[in-house]
């Protein structure tokens, strides 16, 4: 005769009598697990999937992506391309955004792109719908202290080949003079 058992560690639950359960119900009443075999490939995959579950999460807690990663000193608040990256276009443009009252020349592939002041381009009659014709070198926003060269026709550099390339800027402050400048180096992959 089976009797039901609601609380494994009182017996007068069951009313005493506990001569007729089976074993393994007399070692659930006992407090005991009942005796079974454990499965070792269930184990083992199981301490596989918790532990690529912690390197995951660790990976998550400790990476470092995005601006972090690029590591820009303090005075340089965005490049792009960003540094090392992997899979950038050949027609993307250089573009460096500095702190304010900061100017700069870039040098692309060891060669110094010719840098020209938006103030200095002066007034652009454009009509709606029209594209502006921008001069092929580095422009200078000093409202936004931006640095961007595009290549194409007619500029120092006229595309980005396939491979690694390396952009530098030179950056100062704009009333101290290009003889206490400074300069950060990065690289990218052009596909």
């Amino acid at each position: 005769m089976m009797v039901g058992v609601t609380n494994p560690d009182t017996k007068h639950e069951l009313g005493g009598d506990t001569a007729n359960l089976p074993a393994a119900d007399e070692a659930m009443v006992a407090g005991a697990a009942p005796g079974r075999r454990v499965d070792k490939t269930l184990l083992i995959v199981s301490l596989l999937v918790g532990l690529g579950l912690a390197l995951v999460v660790r990976g998550v807690l400790v990476g470092i992506t995005g601006e972090e990663r690029s590591n820009l000193p303090d005075l340089i608040e965005q490049v792009d391309p960003v540094p090392e990256s992997v899979q950038v276009v050949s027609q993307s443009s250089v573009f460096v955004d500095l702190a304010t009252g900061y100017t700069g020349v870039l040098v692309i592939d060891g060669i110094e792109i010719e840098t020209v002041s938006v103030d200095e381009l002066g007034s652009i009659e454009v009509k709606p719908g029209e594209q502006i014709d921008l001069p092929s070198v580095t422009i200078f926003a000093p409202g936004n202290a931006t640095l961007t060269f595009a290549p194409g026709a007619g500029a120092a550099i006229t595309e980005f080949t396939e491979g690694e390339h390396r952009a530098e800027v030179i950056y100062w402050k704009i009333d101290e003079g290009r003889q206490r400048a400074r300069s950060y180096t990065w690289t990218f992959q052009v596909i």
